[in-house]
């Protein structure tokens, strides 16, 4: 009996410690807290009243670089499909038209001749990786802070950016098409027409190729002969053979010997002494025998 009493007490005593710590914060529940974002320096300040906000008619504030849904200025898209071709889960789908001409310039000044006959994200798709928007070159399309976008049918995540309607589609390709059309006549008429005239002006014009020189070489200078007076027929230059030039020999030049001073000495000294001649002596007729 002490063991049942014992737990019936051990019961009231962990209730009463619950109910105190509850009671507690419902009187601090009767104020509600300020919503304020995890990056704002007083957020762990605010540790008493409720916690619990009233969507939608309050929420909680999104950072600045918040990645959510995807968002594109048409009017600054140059459709150069490098979005869809970053994209790793293929949910951007653009069908692009070419026109014969620039017609509009972006906010940053650059050009527009491609029109957008389709352009749409599916954001049931998106993994939110923001490369999309890395490599736009007009910075046009952007991930906004929405991030409640749910919707009922799945179908209805697909947002379409393209203003074009069906008649503008095909009034744009059309022109296209003749505009092809005119280019490709044009280059097969300027092919079919003679262009010989044309090619020979060019060759008149073009220099000769020169002889590359080479290094070291001279002209070899062939003497002419002199045929005698009443004899200069060809017949008679051609049996007559060709004078062979010698090749000059190059001979030393001597210098003079300096002469002057005392007896005839010059002046000069010899670069080496010669060596004194020491008689032999004679040999002896009796040491010959």
């Amino acid at each position: 009996m002490s063991g049942y009493f014992k737990n019936i007490k051990e019961a009231f005593s962990t209730m009463s410690e619950g109910l105190k710590l509850t009671f507690g914060y419902l009187a601090d529940a009767r104020k509600s807290r300020t919503p304020i974002g995890v990056s704002d320096e007083k957020y762990f300040d605010a540790d008493k009243g409720i916690v619990t906000l009233e969507y939608p008619y309050e929420s909680l504030p999104v950072p600045d670089n918040a990645r959510y849904r995807l968002h594109n200025e048409i009017d600054d898209c140059i459709v150069c499909d490098k979005c869809a071709k970053v994209c790793p889960v293929d949910c951007i789908e653009i069908e692009p038209i070419l026109a014969p001409e620039t017609f509009g310039m972006t906010s940053d000044g650059t050009p527009k001749r491609i029109h957008a006959a389709k352009f749409d994200i599916d954001m049931s798709k998106c993994c939110f990786c923001g490369l999309c928007t890395t490599v736009c070159p007009t910075e046009c399309l952007t991930m906004t802070k929405v991030y409640d976008f749910s919707e009922f049918d799945v179908n209805d995540h697909v947002y379409s950016f393209a203003e074009m309607s069906l008649a503008e589609i095909a009034q744009k390709r059309k022109e296209l098409a003749e505009f092809e059309e005119k280019k490709a006549a044009a280059k097969a008429s300027a092919i079919a027409q003679p262009e010989s005239g044309a090619v020979k002006a060019k060759a008149v014009m073009r220099p000769k190729p020169m002889a590359p020189k080479v290094a070291g070489a001279k002209p070899v200078m062939k003497p002419k002969p002199t045929p005698d007076a009443g004899q200069s027929t060809r017949s008679d230059e051609a049996e007559k053979p060709r004078p062979v030039m010698k090749k000059p020999v190059m001979k030393p030049i001597l210098k003079p010997k300096a002469t002057g001073g005392e007896g005839g000495k010059s002046d000069d000294k010899p670069k080496f002494k010669p060596r004194p001649m020491i008689p032999k002596k004679p040999k002896d007729s009796d040491g010959d025998k």
